[in-house]
């Protein structure tokens, strides 16, 4: 009796927390076109495509959201969510899949999401692996409208897919863009400097000065924001590059807080990614 109370002591605090933080989280809606939404919480922001074929999903933030995120899609239709995208396989992106597959929604990600999923530690649930993968691109249509979806090699992960939605004007792209953010650049998973860079090069080919941008992270984007997150990536890599030419090590470069002076006074560090770390991946990066 005596230790289940000092178990009940010690967990309690724990689940208080967590109660308390899901407790906090709003799930907000903002809609950008005649059926198209963004929905944001806690975690990777959400697509979404309303009509009269269903819901189709992109991202579903973490599995303890679930409840409100339903609420907040079910107040837009009542009709069953059909397919949902991973952009990735990180689980503020997946960590819903498991309950959304219990919806009735198929599962589509990259076939290297899947790889990921699959074998990871803790096990992921049969449940919530993709049932459709892809290697470069695939094309869905939906609710009146066509869904590009096309694959980016090794820019935040390996498993990267980025999604426009040509009669909205809507493009989805993961986390490949954290607006007014530094980057989560996960070199463990595949990413790399040079082929994110690449990948915002790519995106911006279809889109106008009309299009709105969802990003992996961060507030509704445009046009001119995503090309200022590429001239502070390419800005930040020429800096590094020239340390690096210069025999600099990674802890001298770590230190060294003119290479980020100028986002570091736009407030682009965060709680994960501050400016220390985003030096030190570019560095591991471009070193290799």
């Amino acid at each position: 009796m005596k230790i289940l109370k000092t178990l009940f002591l010690f967990f309690s605090p724990v689940l208080l927390s967590h109660a308390q933080e899901n407790q906090d989280v709003v799930i907000k809606t903002q809609q950008l076109s005649d059926n198209v939404y963004m929905l944001t919480g806690q975690g990777g922001n959400i697509g979404l495509s309303i009509g009269y074929d269903g819901v189709f999903m992109i991202d579903d933030q973490f599995a303890r959201l679930t409840p409100k995120i339903l609420d907040a899609i079910r107040a837009l239709s009542d009709k069953p969510i059909q397919y949902l995208v991973n952009t990735h396989w990180h689980g503020d992106h997946t960590g819903g899949n498991d309950n959304i597959a219990k919806q009735g929604a198929k599962i589509i990600a990259h076939d290297n999401v899947y790889q990921r999923l699959s074998t990871s530690t803790p096990k992921t649930p049969k449940e919530a692996l993709p049932v459709i993968t892809f290697n470069d691109k695939l094309h869905i249509h939906i609710n009146g409208e066509d869904v590009l979806v096309f694959h980016v090699d090794n820019a935040h992960t390996d498993g990267d897919v980025l999604l426009y939605f040509p009669e909205s004007n809507v493009l989805h792209t993961g986390d490949t863009f954290f607006n007014k953010l530094y980057p989560y650049i996960d070199l463990d998973s595949g990413g790399s400097v040079n082929g994110y860079i690449d990948a915002v090069k790519k995106a911006l080919i279809v889109v106008d000065d009309d299009t709105k941008i969802i990003p992996g992270h961060g507030v509704l984007g445009t046009k001119k924001e995503y090309q200022f997150f590429l001239s502070m990536l390419e800005d930040l890599k020429s800096k590094v590059l020239a340390e690096i030419a210069l025999g600099k090590t990674e802890d001298e470069v770590a230190v060294n807080s003119d290479i980020t002076k100028t986002y570091d006074d736009l407030g682009y560090s965060w709680a994960f990614i501050n400016s220390e770390k985003i030096r030190r991946t570019f560095y591991k990066s471009l070193k290799e």
